[in-house]
């Protein structure tokens, strides 16, 4: 079975708001800003799985280097609109983690943008590691 067939436990929803300063002159998101909003969620996906990013890196010296990222932009955001980021996890190996996202309406109706980053499990010398066990049970729900 590979880990595309594979289904991890739940979502996270974050509720954020577009500051002034993520927008463009005609106060449209800017579309760098998505990977921002995307790290937010993932940072909380990982606050609710029990455990942040500084805990890992701080006690296993262990790091999620973003290998891909992709965003669809479907409907525009605007200043001071307030949005979910949806985060889910769609692959996870020892080495390599998928993170899968969507930036929705408050009432779930519209979906703004939606995206995935790719994630390389490295050490503090920046190569290759396995993720530690327990950050993998914790993260894989597993």
């Amino acid at each position: 079975m590979n880990s595309e067939d594979v289904q991890f436990p739940g979502y996270v929803d974050f509720p954020l708001r577009v500051r002034y300063a993520e927008t463009d002159q005609m106060r449209v998101a800017y579309y760098a800003s998505y990977l921002v909003w995307f790290e937010v969620g993932r940072s909380e996906f990982c606050r609710s799985r029990g455990f942040t990013y500084d805990e890992m890196e701080r006690e296993k010296e262990t790091y999620f280097m973003v290998v891909e990222s992709f965003c669809r932009y479907r409907a525009p955001l605007r200043y001071d609109m307030e949005f979910i980021v949806r985060t889910r996890l769609s692959e996870c190996h020892t080495r390599l983690i998928k993170f899968a996202y969507e930036l929705r309406d408050c009432s779930q109706s519209v979906v703004y943008a939606d995206g995935f980053t790719k994630h390389l499990v490295v050490n503090g010398e920046g190569r290759p590691a396995r993720m530690p066990a327990k950050y993998y049970t914790l993260l894989s729900g597993r």
